[in-house]
Protein backbone atom coordinates (compact mmCIF):
# COMPACT_ATOMS: atom_id res chain seq x y z
CA UNK A 1 0.00 0.00 0.00
CA UNK A 2 1.07 3.57 -0.66
CA UNK A 3 0.53 6.94 1.04
CA UNK A 4 1.02 10.35 -0.56
CA UNK A 5 2.30 12.79 2.08
CA UNK A 6 2.66 16.57 2.15
CA UNK A 7 5.09 18.74 4.15
CA UNK A 8 4.31 21.60 6.51
CA UNK A 9 5.74 24.99 7.40
CA UNK A 10 9.50 25.21 7.45
CA UNK A 11 9.91 23.48 4.09
CA UNK A 12 9.71 26.79 2.19
CA UNK A 13 12.78 28.27 0.49
CA UNK A 14 13.37 31.04 -2.03
CA UNK A 15 13.53 29.42 -5.47
CA UNK A 16 10.91 26.78 -4.67
CA UNK A 17 8.91 25.66 -7.69
CA UNK A 18 11.02 27.52 -10.25
CA UNK A 19 12.71 24.53 -11.90
CA UNK A 20 9.43 22.63 -12.02
CA UNK A 21 7.65 25.64 -13.52
CA UNK A 22 10.39 26.06 -16.13
CA UNK A 23 10.04 22.40 -17.08
CA UNK A 24 6.26 21.97 -17.05
CA UNK A 25 3.26 24.02 -18.23
CA UNK A 26 1.15 21.99 -15.81
CA UNK A 27 3.12 23.38 -12.87
CA UNK A 28 2.84 26.91 -14.27
CA UNK A 29 -0.95 26.51 -14.40
CA UNK A 30 -1.06 25.59 -10.71
CA UNK A 31 1.07 28.55 -9.64
CA UNK A 32 -1.01 30.94 -11.79
CA UNK A 33 -4.27 29.60 -10.36
CA UNK A 34 -3.02 30.16 -6.81
CA UNK A 35 -1.88 33.68 -7.69
CA UNK A 36 -5.30 34.43 -9.17
CA UNK A 37 -7.14 32.98 -6.16
CA UNK A 38 -5.14 35.10 -3.72
CA UNK A 39 -4.86 38.23 -5.85
CA UNK A 40 -1.12 38.40 -5.23
CA UNK A 41 2.10 37.45 -7.01
CA UNK A 42 2.89 34.59 -4.66
CA UNK A 43 4.87 32.62 -7.22
CA UNK A 44 7.18 35.60 -7.80
CA UNK A 45 7.74 35.72 -4.05
CA UNK A 46 8.43 31.98 -4.01
CA UNK A 47 11.01 32.17 -6.78
CA UNK A 48 12.69 35.51 -6.08
CA UNK A 49 11.94 36.36 -2.45
CA UNK A 50 12.64 38.32 -0.36
CA UNK A 51 12.97 35.53 2.16
CA UNK A 52 11.63 37.61 5.06
CA UNK A 53 8.33 37.91 3.17
CA UNK A 54 8.19 34.28 2.08
CA UNK A 55 8.61 33.00 5.64
CA UNK A 56 5.62 35.00 6.88
CA UNK A 57 3.01 32.46 7.87
CA UNK A 58 0.33 33.89 5.59
CA UNK A 59 2.66 33.48 2.57
CA UNK A 60 4.56 30.33 3.53
CA UNK A 61 1.41 28.23 4.02
CA UNK A 62 -0.16 28.72 0.56
CA UNK A 63 3.30 28.65 -1.06
CA UNK A 64 4.17 25.24 0.36
CA UNK A 65 0.77 23.91 -0.66
CA UNK A 66 1.09 25.30 -4.20
CA UNK A 67 4.52 23.73 -4.63
CA UNK A 68 3.30 20.33 -3.41
CA UNK A 69 0.15 20.35 -5.57
CA UNK A 70 2.12 21.48 -8.63
CA UNK A 71 4.39 18.46 -8.14
CA UNK A 72 1.39 16.16 -7.83
CA UNK A 73 -0.36 17.61 -10.89
CA UNK A 74 2.75 17.14 -13.02
CA UNK A 75 2.92 13.51 -11.90
CA UNK A 76 -0.75 12.99 -12.67
CA UNK A 77 -1.15 14.84 -15.96
CA UNK A 78 2.23 14.37 -17.59
CA UNK A 79 2.69 10.90 -16.16
CA UNK A 80 -0.86 9.77 -16.92
CA UNK A 81 -1.57 8.49 -13.41
CA UNK A 82 -4.23 9.38 -10.85
CA UNK A 83 -3.96 9.73 -7.10
CA UNK A 84 -6.91 7.40 -6.53
CA UNK A 85 -5.25 4.66 -8.60
CA UNK A 86 -1.77 4.97 -7.08
CA UNK A 87 -2.36 5.94 -3.43
CA UNK A 88 -4.39 4.35 -0.64
CA UNK A 89 -4.10 7.20 1.87
CA UNK A 90 -3.03 10.83 2.04
CA UNK A 91 -1.60 12.69 5.02
CA UNK A 92 0.11 16.00 5.67
CA UNK A 93 1.98 17.72 8.47
CA UNK A 94 -0.04 20.65 9.87
CA UNK A 95 -0.79 22.88 6.85
CA UNK A 96 0.20 19.85 4.75
CA UNK A 97 -3.12 18.31 5.73
CA UNK A 98 -4.79 20.94 3.54
CA UNK A 99 -2.47 19.98 0.67
CA UNK A 100 -3.40 16.34 1.23
CA UNK A 101 -7.10 17.17 1.16
CA UNK A 102 -6.67 19.24 -1.99
CA UNK A 103 -4.80 16.34 -3.59
CA UNK A 104 -7.66 14.01 -2.68
CA UNK A 105 -10.33 16.33 -4.07
CA UNK A 106 -11.86 17.47 -0.78
CA UNK A 107 -11.03 21.10 -1.67
CA UNK A 108 -10.33 22.64 -5.05
CA UNK A 109 -7.01 24.43 -5.49
CA UNK A 110 -8.34 28.00 -5.26
CA UNK A 111 -10.32 27.24 -2.10
CA UNK A 112 -7.30 25.57 -0.50
CA UNK A 113 -5.13 28.59 -1.23
CA UNK A 114 -7.68 30.99 0.25
CA UNK A 115 -8.20 28.83 3.34
CA UNK A 116 -4.46 28.68 3.98
CA UNK A 117 -4.10 32.43 3.52
CA UNK A 118 -6.84 32.90 6.12
CA UNK A 119 -5.28 30.28 8.39
CA UNK A 120 -1.86 31.93 8.19
CA UNK A 121 -3.24 35.39 8.91
CA UNK A 122 -5.38 34.11 11.78
CA UNK A 123 -2.53 32.18 13.37
CA UNK A 124 -0.26 35.21 13.14
CA UNK A 125 -2.91 37.51 14.63
CA UNK A 126 -3.93 35.15 17.46
CA UNK A 127 -0.96 35.96 19.70
CA UNK A 128 1.00 39.25 19.75
CA UNK A 129 4.62 38.89 18.63
CA UNK A 130 6.88 38.22 21.62
CA UNK A 131 4.21 36.54 23.76
CA UNK A 132 4.61 32.99 22.49
CA UNK A 133 7.42 30.71 21.32
CA UNK A 134 8.18 27.20 20.07
CA UNK A 135 11.20 24.97 20.59
CA UNK A 136 12.41 21.70 19.10
CA UNK A 137 13.54 19.08 21.59
CA UNK A 138 16.14 16.87 19.95
CA UNK A 139 16.67 13.43 21.42
CA UNK A 140 13.33 13.58 23.25
CA UNK A 141 10.48 11.10 23.19
CA UNK A 142 6.91 12.20 23.69
CA UNK A 143 6.60 11.21 27.37
CA UNK A 144 9.80 12.97 28.41
CA UNK A 145 8.87 16.05 26.39
CA UNK A 146 5.47 16.25 28.08
CA UNK A 147 7.03 15.95 31.54
CA UNK A 148 9.45 18.75 30.70
CA UNK A 149 6.65 20.94 29.35
CA UNK A 150 4.56 20.37 32.48
CA UNK A 151 7.49 21.26 34.73
CA UNK A 152 8.34 24.41 32.79
CA UNK A 153 4.77 25.72 32.54
CA UNK A 154 4.58 27.27 36.05
CA UNK A 155 1.01 28.41 35.46
CA UNK A 156 1.61 29.37 31.84
CA UNK A 157 0.90 27.31 28.72
CA UNK A 158 3.62 24.92 27.60
CA UNK A 159 2.62 21.81 25.71
CA UNK A 160 3.66 19.36 23.00
CA UNK A 161 2.76 20.83 19.61
CA UNK A 162 4.35 18.36 17.18
CA UNK A 163 5.21 14.74 17.88
CA UNK A 164 7.37 14.42 14.78
CA UNK A 165 9.29 11.19 15.30
CA UNK A 166 10.82 9.19 18.18
CA UNK A 167 13.73 11.63 18.48
CA UNK A 168 12.12 15.01 17.79
CA UNK A 169 9.28 16.73 19.61
CA UNK A 170 8.28 20.40 19.33
CA UNK A 171 6.79 22.29 22.26
CA UNK A 172 4.73 25.48 22.12
CA UNK A 173 3.27 28.04 24.50
CA UNK A 174 4.10 31.21 26.38
CA UNK A 175 7.61 32.46 25.64
CA UNK A 176 8.78 32.37 29.24
CA UNK A 177 7.60 28.79 29.73
CA UNK A 178 9.20 27.56 26.50
CA UNK A 179 12.48 29.27 27.41
CA UNK A 180 12.37 27.62 30.84
CA UNK A 181 11.86 24.27 29.16
CA UNK A 182 14.89 24.80 26.91
CA UNK A 183 16.99 25.66 29.96
CA UNK A 184 15.91 22.42 31.68
CA UNK A 185 16.50 19.93 28.85
CA UNK A 186 19.65 18.37 30.32
CA UNK A 187 17.81 17.65 33.58
CA UNK A 188 15.43 15.46 31.59
CA UNK A 189 18.07 13.62 29.59
CA UNK A 190 17.20 15.48 26.39
CA UNK A 191 20.10 16.11 24.06
CA UNK A 192 19.23 19.64 23.01
CA UNK A 193 16.50 22.27 23.00
CA UNK A 194 16.40 24.81 20.17
CA UNK A 195 14.12 27.83 20.04
CA UNK A 196 12.49 27.95 16.60
CA UNK A 197 12.42 31.10 14.43
CA UNK A 198 8.62 31.27 14.30
CA UNK A 199 6.42 34.28 14.86
CA UNK A 200 3.64 32.55 16.80
CA UNK A 201 3.14 29.53 19.12
CA UNK A 202 1.35 27.10 16.81
CA UNK A 203 -0.66 24.05 17.88
CA UNK A 204 -1.31 25.08 21.46
CA UNK A 205 -4.31 26.58 23.30
CA UNK A 206 -3.04 30.12 22.66
CA UNK A 207 -4.19 29.61 19.06
CA UNK A 208 -7.89 29.45 20.01
CA UNK A 209 -8.73 32.75 18.20
CA UNK A 210 -7.29 31.22 15.01
CA UNK A 211 -9.32 28.05 15.55
CA UNK A 212 -12.45 30.20 15.80
CA UNK A 213 -11.52 31.97 12.55
CA UNK A 214 -11.01 28.64 10.79
CA UNK A 215 -14.34 27.32 12.07
CA UNK A 216 -15.97 30.28 10.33
CA UNK A 217 -13.91 29.90 7.15
CA UNK A 218 -14.51 26.15 6.91
CA UNK A 219 -18.20 26.70 7.58
CA UNK A 220 -18.30 28.93 4.51
CA UNK A 221 -16.06 26.63 2.41
CA UNK A 222 -16.56 23.11 3.78
CA UNK A 223 -14.64 20.11 2.45
CA UNK A 224 -16.18 17.40 0.32
CA UNK A 225 -15.51 13.73 0.99
CA UNK A 226 -11.97 12.90 -0.23
CA UNK A 227 -11.35 10.35 -2.96
CA UNK A 228 -9.24 8.34 -0.52
CA UNK A 229 -9.01 8.59 3.29
CA UNK A 230 -6.86 11.23 4.96
CA UNK A 231 -4.93 10.29 8.10
CA UNK A 232 -5.77 13.23 10.34
CA UNK A 233 -3.14 15.05 12.41
CA UNK A 234 -5.13 15.27 15.63
CA UNK A 235 -6.37 11.67 15.72
CA UNK A 236 -3.64 9.83 13.78
CA UNK A 237 -6.38 7.78 12.13
CA UNK A 238 -7.98 7.62 8.67
CA UNK A 239 -11.11 9.67 8.05
CA UNK A 240 -13.34 10.09 5.00
CA UNK A 241 -16.42 11.86 6.36
CA UNK A 242 -16.52 15.49 5.23
CA UNK A 243 -18.11 16.89 8.41
CA UNK A 244 -15.58 15.08 10.58
CA UNK A 245 -12.70 16.38 8.45
CA UNK A 246 -13.98 19.94 8.86
CA UNK A 247 -14.18 19.56 12.64
CA UNK A 248 -10.71 18.02 12.81
CA UNK A 249 -9.21 20.87 10.78
CA UNK A 250 -10.56 23.30 13.37
CA UNK A 251 -9.21 21.20 16.23
CA UNK A 252 -5.85 20.96 14.48
CA UNK A 253 -5.12 24.68 15.00
CA UNK A 254 -4.82 24.24 18.78
CA UNK A 255 -4.18 20.48 18.81
CA UNK A 256 -1.09 18.33 18.61
CA UNK A 257 0.29 17.19 15.25
CA UNK A 258 0.58 13.45 15.84
CA UNK A 259 2.90 12.72 12.95
CA UNK A 260 4.83 9.86 14.59
CA UNK A 261 1.55 8.16 15.47
CA UNK A 262 0.17 8.85 12.00
CA UNK A 263 3.11 7.02 10.42
CA UNK A 264 2.58 4.14 12.84
CA UNK A 265 -1.12 4.03 12.00
CA UNK A 266 -0.46 3.93 8.27
CA UNK A 267 2.19 1.26 8.72
CA UNK A 268 -0.26 -0.71 10.86
CA UNK A 269 -2.88 -0.78 8.11
CA UNK A 270 -0.40 -1.94 5.52
CA UNK A 271 1.30 1.15 4.05
CA UNK A 272 4.84 0.32 3.02
CA UNK A 273 5.57 3.12 0.53
CA UNK A 274 5.46 6.86 1.28
CA UNK A 275 5.74 9.50 -1.45
CA UNK A 276 6.43 13.08 -0.29
CA UNK A 277 5.42 15.90 -2.61
CA UNK A 278 7.35 19.16 -2.78
CA UNK A 279 9.82 18.58 0.02
CA UNK A 280 12.33 16.31 1.75
CA UNK A 281 11.24 16.98 5.32
CA UNK A 282 8.78 14.21 6.14
CA UNK A 283 10.61 11.27 4.58
CA UNK A 284 13.36 11.14 7.25
CA UNK A 285 10.68 11.40 9.97
CA UNK A 286 8.83 8.48 8.39
CA UNK A 287 11.99 6.37 8.38
CA UNK A 288 12.66 7.14 12.04
CA UNK A 289 9.04 6.52 13.06
CA UNK A 290 8.40 3.26 11.21
CA UNK A 291 8.82 0.06 13.17
CA UNK A 292 9.60 -2.01 10.08
CA UNK A 293 10.99 -1.57 6.59
CA UNK A 294 9.31 1.18 4.59
CA UNK A 295 10.24 2.90 1.35
CA UNK A 296 10.20 6.69 1.05
CA UNK A 297 10.50 8.87 -2.05
CA UNK A 298 10.71 12.68 -2.16
CA UNK A 299 9.49 14.46 -5.27
CA UNK A 300 10.80 17.95 -6.03
CA UNK A 301 12.21 17.92 -9.57
CA UNK A 302 11.13 16.55 -12.95
CA UNK A 303 13.88 13.94 -12.58
CA UNK A 304 12.31 12.82 -9.28
CA UNK A 305 8.89 12.54 -10.93
CA UNK A 306 10.22 10.62 -13.94
CA UNK A 307 12.07 8.21 -11.64
CA UNK A 308 8.89 7.54 -9.65
CA UNK A 309 6.84 6.95 -12.80
CA UNK A 310 9.18 4.10 -13.70
CA UNK A 311 8.46 2.52 -10.32
CA UNK A 312 4.66 2.90 -10.27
Amino acid sequence: MRAFIFPGQGSQAVGMGKALSDASPVAREVFQEVDDALGQKLFLLMTEGPEDQLVLTENAQPAIMANAIATLRVLEREGGVTLAAKADYVAGHSLGEYSALCAAGAFDLATTARLLKTRGQAMQAAVPVGIGAMAALLGADIDTAQKLADAAAEGEICTVANDNDPSQVVISGHKGAVERAVALVKDYGIKRGVLLPVSAPFHCPLMQPAADAMAEALGASPPAAPLIPVVANVTASPVSDADTIRDLLVSQVTGRVRWRESVGAMEGIGVTHFVEFGGKVLSPMVKRSASGEVETVSLISMDDIEALLKML
